[in-house]
């Protein structure tokens, strides 16, 4: 049933040359959008979400991505999610570990190289404009914070402008402008998908389940610990650089107990911050249908864990798929 009502746009003409009052009223689907949110790790649940809404016979006409949401929206758009997903559901930590082309100089921790070359090898120089799906990938302008829908160009190009998180990649420059992730401006991009002519709007937003409510915690005293002393791998004469190597490895993604690493502090005050935004931004323009994948089990940094990710973002989309279906009987 649901996917003969998404996949009917009109009545069968009448037969026999039946009068015009009794003809069956033309039926039509109205058109339909997806804001994909950022959420790093967490992000490969849209997978999830857009098999379900296909299996369901739901094909989104439009499809707007912030960050990861650019990435998993693009690949779909392309017709390039099942090289994507494979890629994902085989991705370790190890593989992970292999993409992160760390640096000590310049805009970004990570220089992005070796991401754009897997990208470069997938999508090849796919232009948006030439998508049958239309897509925009968000981004921030440095600078000026200016939103910048991108909705022209190499696909390649808009993802990597859009999952550009400050202080870990390397800003990415198109047609004069450098930008950064959209997160920062509008992290789960519903306004974006109706302007593209998106009548019924589906947003996925990562992070409702990891974050909750939101609150203030009042009068909150710390106890005082006795501070752990780092030993210097340089006074080591047993395998030295391979410590070295190890911490630094750990300063900056972060390993074991305690508060992370500088990129995993990063990000996770970055996904606060873009919490509290989406939250702002969608009360002032809410989606007709709003899916919350339950992922608070999954890190920012989990990449490896894509099939709990996956599964988790089918079961949510599952949830909703009643609600979706009134939603659209309601706007016929």
């Amino acid at each position: 049933m649901l996917f003969r009502l998404w996949t009917r746009k009109r009545s069968a003409p009448p037969e026999n040359d039946a009068p015009v009052d009794r003809q069956e009223p033309q039926m039509f689907r109205p058109r339909i959008g997806l804001a994909l949110g950022g959420g790093a790790a967490r992000g490969w649940a849209h997978i999830g979400v857009l098999r379900t809404l296909e299996s369901a016979g739901i094909v989104p006409d439009v499809v707007a991505g912030t960050s990861i949401g650019a990435l998993v929206g693009g690949a779909w758009a392309a017709g390039r999610l099942d090289v994507l997903e494979e890629w994902a559901r085989a991705v370790t930590r190890g593989h992970v570990l292999g993409l992160m082309d760390f640096r000590i100089v310049g805009s970004g921790l990570i220089n992005g190289g070796r991401l754009a070359k897997l990208l470069q090898r997938n999508f090849g120089d796919v232009q948006i404009e030439e998508l049958e799906t239309s897509f925009a990938a968000i981004a921030t302008e440095m600078r000026s914070g200016h939103e910048i829908w991108l909705t022209h160009g190499r696909l390649i190009d808009a993802i990597r402008a859009s999952y550009a998180l400050p202080g870990i990649f390397s800003p990415v420059k198109i047609a004069g402008r450098w930008l950064m992730d959209g997160a920062l401006i509008n992290p789960i991009p519903v306004s974006a998908a109706r302007a593209l002519g998106a009548r019924v709007v589906i947003a996925v937003n990562l992070n409702a389940d990891v974050f909750g409510r939101g609150t203030v915690i009042q009068a909150h005293g710390l106890e005082t610990e006795p501070v752990e002393e780092i030993p210097d791998p340089r006074r080591d004469g047993n395998g030295g650089v391979f410590r070295l190597r190890k911490r630094f490895r750990n300063d900056v993604v972060g390993a074991g107990q305690g508060p992370g690493g500088i990129a995993s502090v990063m990000v996770d005050a970055f996904n606060i911050t873009q919490d509290r935004i989406a939250r702002s931004r969608l009360a002032g323009d809410p989606p007709d249908v709003m899916i919350s994948p339950r992922l608070s089990s999954v890190g920012l940094f989990d990449f490896h864990r894509a099939e709990e990710a996956i599964r988790l973002g089918a079961e949510a989309a599952e949830r909703a798929l009643a609600e979706l279906a009134d939603t659209v009987a309601a706007l016929r």
